[in-house]
């Protein structure tokens, strides 16, 4: 059994949901207090032990290579004013190894993975969405690495949403459950109507490599994209594929309201800025003589 080493990042999306902060700005680089989005995921990454990761960039996504990037100038600002702890932050971002393609066109989800194909080569790999931010002493993708290892399959993560909200995701029809693992029926990409149940596909995977097989045939699905979704349930009528009910607390930050939620509880999490931040919504909502709900 091969080894997970290899992480996919897809960021090429267009941040339409974000528009006009988006308009120069990629999403991914949208901060969450004081730390981009994509930043979170690349550590999640590094934490649960993957050696190498690609993110799959888009038009207007230099930035996020600057980011990860030295920055000899800031650097030599920052030592020059013996501002130490500022200086780790910012060579903590550089000290990633990080490679780089390009999606030349909106194409989905799925097309986004299928053009890491050769920097996955035939070993088994990671791939993690920027929309979810997940914190959990064990990292989510270390839990799927784990499950992958005992059952030498492919494994997707999931979480119970509320079924008004099944529409929005994948979700899984679940055959069988095995405490938080689940074998699973069938994938259903974002179903209108009669959802199989309210588990849903949460921004985390380990796949095979012959998930390439599937994503080769550039099948359109749901919105007119190349859906991810779909390819693993070729793979899982293949060979099988699990689901795993990781834990840990989830930020959506894929839209306007999760974003803005997850930037305060965030903030409300930083001793150093905690009591700030509470007295400054006290005030706003004295302010605007808002109830505190």
């Amino acid at each position: 059994m091969k080894k997970v080493r290899k992480a996919v990042i897809p960021a090429a999306g267009l941040g339409t949901r974000f528009l006009p902060a988006t308009k120069a700005l990629p999403k991914e680089m949208l901060p969450i207090v004081n730390k981009p989005t994509i930043q979170y995921i690349v550590e999640e990454a590094v934490q649960a032990g993957i050696e190498e990761i690609i993110i799959v960039t888009g038009k207007g996504k230099r930035a996020i290579e600057d980011h990860f990037d030295n920055s000899y100038e800031l650097e030599e600002n920052l030592k020059k004013k013996n501002k130490l702890d500022l200086l780790e932050k910012v060579q903590a971002s550089s000290k990633i190894d990080i490679h780089y393609i390009r999606q030349k066109s909106p194409k989905g989800l799925g097309h986004a993975v299928w053009c890491a194909r050769k920097f996955i080569g035939d070993e088994p790999f990671a791939v993690l969405l920027g929309d979810d931010i997940v914190q959990n002493e064990k990292p989510c993708i270390q839990q799927l690495v784990e499950n992958y290892e005992q059952t030498v399959c492919s494994v997707i993560g999931v979480q119970e949403v509320p079924m008004n909200q099944t529409h929005r995701y994948g979700i899984i029809d679940p055959k069988s459950q095995d405490g938080r693992l689940f074998n699973v029926h069938q994938f259903v990409e974002k179903p209108k109507k009669n959802p199989p149940s309210n588990l849903a596909i949460i921004g985390r995977y380990v796949l095979t490599p012959e998930i390439f097989d599937f994503l080769d045939k550039k099948e359109i699905g749901a919105g007119g994209e190349i859906q991810l979704t779909d390819a693993i349930q070729r793979l899982n009528e293949s060979q099988g594929v699990y689901a795993y009910q990781f834990e840990g607390k989830r930020y959506d930050v894929g839209e306007t309201l999760g974003f803005v939620l997850t930037n305060i509880e965030m903030a409300l999490k930083n001793k150093d800025i905690q009591q700030d931040v509470l007295k400054g919504i006290k005030q706003i909502l004295e302010y605007n003589k808002l109830p505190l709900v």
